[in-house]
This record gives C-alpha cells, structure tokens and sequence, in this order.
C-alpha cells in the first residue's frame, strides 16, 4: 500500500496504480522517438523510464512544430536543504530548456511549508529559500531565460491571478484532490491557487497563449489534475506535465517512499562532506546482497531492491557501465560493500563541483530574480 499527496509519500509506490490513480498517461516508445527526434537525444531519465507519464506532451510538441514555443514551470516548496531526490525534476528540466531552447519558471512557494508544518516559521522558509536557490543555479540553468518567482516577493504580480483561480475552485475540490479536512487551516485550503499561477503567468504578462510543460515528481500532480480544469476558464492553454519517480530513501523502498529533506537517514544533501556521505551510504543504505561473502559469491545480489544501484540509476548517466554494474552484482563477482563504494565515488564527485558551483552562485540571485 502507498500514500501518496503533494505532502505526504509512503509505502512502496506502484507507479503504474499511481498513474491510473491520478489519470497520467504512460510515456510510449512512439512519444520517446518524437523527443528523440526534436531533441537529438534521449536524457537518461527517459530511457530508464525515471519520467514516466505525462499529460499532453503531444500537444507540447504538435505546438513546438508550429513555432509556439512552450515555456518550462517547475519549483521547489522551502522546508529544508536540498537533497538529491529534489534535483531529479530540476536536472531534467535543464535538459529541456537546453536542448528546446525555452525559459523556464521557477516558483519557490514559500508559503507553502509554513501553512503545511506547524515547526516552520515564516524566516525559516525565507532562509531555506535562499539556500534552496544556490542549487537551482549550480546545476547550471541560463540566467537570461530562467525566471524565479517567490511567492511572498512576487505576491503583487501572482496574487490577482491566483484569486481568479480561487474564485473557480471548490472546497470540497481541494478536499477531495488533496485530503484536506475541516480542520485544515484556511491558508492550505487556498494555497493550491498559487500553484497554479505560474503555469499562465507568461501568457498573462506577453498577452498571447503560451503553452506550458511541467517537469514534476508525481506527488505534485493533484495541484495540476485541479488547475488544468480552471486555467482553460480563464482563457488560456490547460498546462501540460511529464512527472519522475522518486528517489528512493536510503532505507529501502518500501520503508519510506522517497527520501525526506526532514529525516537525515534517508537522505543525501547537497551540502553533505564527502565523508558524510560515505558514511550515510555504508550505514544506512539497503543492501540486496547476501548475508556472508561465500552467500553472495554463490548466489549474487539482487539489484532491483539494492538502494546503492537504484541511485546509481539515477546518477550513473553510462548505460554501458550500468548494465556491467547490475550483471557482475547479479552473478556475485560484485560485494555489496563495492558497489557502495561506486556510488559513494560517484555522488562525491558531483557533489564536489556542485558545492563550488553553489558558492558562486551566491553572487548570482539577483540575476535569475524576475522582473517585469
């Protein structure tokens, strides 16, 4: 059994009960050719079937052959510091913007956590939002077309958009799509309208009908499943999506769901020392190896529950070495402890360019702020 809501994500997620759940479409080889053919190439992402559904990617691309450019949304709601599963969706929004040559914007609603978690104040989502941004801009997103939107900086432009998405959105909507209760404060009952906002901001302020793509984690998706039926209302195009899975925690994937920016043991941070990594992997991540050498040397590991390999899933982008990888652990010639010591190499060399690539981008917020 899982649970899955943009707040909340546990138990071991069945991504195709998700996907009829929520109502997303399965991303097929012939729409994986498409991209292939606009894009020149496939991130590794789709071909491991990482982003997995969609909604109306067709659409995005019939508009992108007739010249009507798409614009990117993604974001990051601040409660804490950024872990690696929350690069996943901004990683692959980066190769979209490169390879399609569009603007992205990107929200930090934050807002969001502090309505949501009774332990966060209004300053500490403002600091998380600061050192949230350092990450954005050290995966390398061009300034000159990535915009980023705060939804207490930018309230005056988003908040007059928002009520017209208010106005035509239920309670009992949000409480069906979200699990809110009468108990839930007022400011969480609102909030999705905000979400919605930048998915026809660009439209709104260019004053012509820009189609919009959405790089998300599935969790996220009941904010758009809502918004797509009002923003059509408004006089704009309905947004479209392409939704990941998680990165699992390092407990294992069926223990956690994916990994939390509030529980340390399961995740990896990108402010993490190399030695701190190398100890959360050798302490806390699940092994699919065997209880003793001669065990596994006989019998081999099981890579498909091993957490080590499904992060190197993400992070290892050489199908080649990949697939040697999963063969010598399947057979046995590969221990457990070694290929931790992969993907411990592995995480520490991105994260030792990430965290240089983070310091300089200290002088660099004001460049990606937006401004009218």
């Amino acid at each position: 059994m899982h649970k899955v809501t943009p707040w909340e994500v546990k138990g071991n997620i069945d991504y195709d009960q998700l996907m009829k759940e929520f109502g997303v479409s399965k991303i097929d080889d012939d729409l994986l050719k498409r991209i292939k053919k606009k894009a020149g190439a496939l991130h590794h992402f789709l071909r491991r079937n990482i982003f997995f559904g969609h909604r109306d990617l067709n659409f995005i691309l019939d508009e992108y052959d007739k010249g009507n450019t798409f614009f990117l949304y993604t974001g990051r709601a601040p409660s804490g510091h950024t872990h690696l599963g929350h690069l996943v969706p901004w990683m692959f929004t980066k190769w979209l913007q490169d390879k399609f040559n569009v603007e992205l914007y990107f929200q930090f609603p934050d807002e969001e956590k502090f309505l949501f978690k009774n332990n966060l104040t209004l300053e500490d989502t403002k600091k998380y939002t600061y050192e949230n941004m350092l990450d954005v801009i050290a995966l390398g997103f061009d300034p000159k077309k990535t915009h980023f939107l705060v939804d207490t900086v930018h309230a005056n432009l988003m908040y007059p958009e928002a009520l017209k998405v208010a106005k035509r959105i239920t309670f009992s909507t949000v409480k069906a799509a979200f699990g809110l209760t009468n108990e839930s404060n007022i400011g969480s009952i609102f909030y999705t309208s905000m979400q919605a906002v930048p998915a026809f901001l660009p439209s709104v302020i260019k004053k012509k009908k820009i189609p919009c793509l959405i790089p998300h984690a599935i969790d996220q998706d009941p904010h758009f499943r809502v918004s797509r039926d009002v923003i059509p209302k408004l006089g704009y195009y309905k947004p479209a999506s392409i939704q990941c899975r998680f990165l699992p925690g390092l407990a294992g994937m069926d223990k956690d769901g994916k990994m939390s920016a509030s529980e340390e043991s399961t995740a990896i941070y990108t402010i993490d020392d190399a030695q701190t990594v190398k100890h959360k992997i050798n302490k806390y991540a699940f092994s699919g190896g065997q209880a003793t050498i001669e065990e596994h040397r006989k019998k081999g590991g099981n890579p498909d529950i091993d957490i080590a390999y499904q992060w190197l899933l993400f992070f290892e982008e050489d199908d080649a070495k990949l697939h040697k990888i999963y063969a010598d652990y399947k057979s046995g010639k590969l221990l457990s402890g070694e290929l931790k010591a992969i993907l411990i190499e592995k995480l520490n060399t991105f994260l030792k360019v990430h965290q240089q690539k983070r310091k300089a981008a200290e002088k660099k917020i004001e460049k990606f702020m937006f401004h009218l």
